[in-house]
């Protein structure tokens, strides 16, 4: 599923129209980025929850060249999802 299919979806399951569906997502993406550039933990009821990871610096190899590389620190971001979610996620829809 693609941005625009999943904007079409929510229109079609929120009542929403197409353009206000896709002003949430931005929205809601948004507030998500402003909430993790802060190092919050956000959690989302019934969704998941969004942490930062700090990675520390490390040393790792070129795998074209066997070089020894030095990998620098650097944030990601992590997902952990409800419960809820993933029961959705297996359940079988055949």
């Amino acid at each position: 599923m693609n941005k625009a299919q999943f904007i079409e979806l929510v229109s079609q399951t929120s009542g929403l129209s197409k353009q206000q569906a896709s002003h949430a997502y931005e929205g809601f993406k948004a507030a998500i980025g402003a909430a993790l550039v802060g190092g919050e933990r956000l959690p989302l009821p019934g969704i998941g929850v969004f942490t930062v990871s700090e990675r520390q610096a490390r040393k790792g190899c070129n795998p074209a060249t066997g070089q020894e590389i030095e990998i620098p620190a650097k944030k990601s971001i992590k997902f952990k999802a409800a419960k809820e979610l993933q029961e959705v996620a297996n359940h079988d829809f055949r």
